[in-house]
């Protein structure tokens, strides 16, 4: 792996990057207006972490993860939202990287648990969540409006 590799908090300015990452993770070109303002919304929000990770400061990965608090889990639990590695960057260790920010972070504020949901598309990331430690553990049910 590039020893260049930098982790820093998402700022305003990380827009378009984060923008073009979510369409090629969810392979659709997203309404850029409404994209911008959750972004602006998300990044603001101190329940939020929302992270970059850059190669000679070019953006080659993304992870973002929420925490609130959960009443059966009497306490503050977070999940990961989006995670996204550039496809010529992938299998270098920049996610795991990035997950360890969110151990981190999680282990700083006593986070109860770490969630995170992968579309059942995406059957290659249940092997992926396995080896950072996760369990398959809950089904998720979903009604799209």
């Amino acid at each position: 792996m590039n020893s260049k590799l930098q982790i820093r908090i998402t700022q305003t300015q990380d827009l378009d990057f984060v923008y073009k990452s979510i369409c090629e993770l969810e392979n659709e070109e997203l309404d850029f207006e409404v994209f911008a303002a959750i972004f602006n919304e998300n990044i603001a929000n101190p329940n939020n972490l929302y992270l970059i990770a850059e190669n000679e400061n070019e953006g080659v990965g993304f992870i973002s993860f929420h925490t609130q608090n959960l009443l059966h889990h009497n306490g503050r639990v977070g999940e990961i939202q989006e995670f996204f590695i550039n496809e010529n960057h992938r299998g270098k260790g920049i996610g795991r990287q990035l997950f360890k920010k969110i151990m981190q972070y999680a282990e700083e504020n006593k986070l109860k648990s770490i969630e995170v949901t992968t579309n059942r598309r995406r059957v290659e990331n249940v092997m992926i969540y396995q080896n950072l430690g996760f369990t398959l553990s809950h089904n998720k049910f979903t009604i799209y409006k």
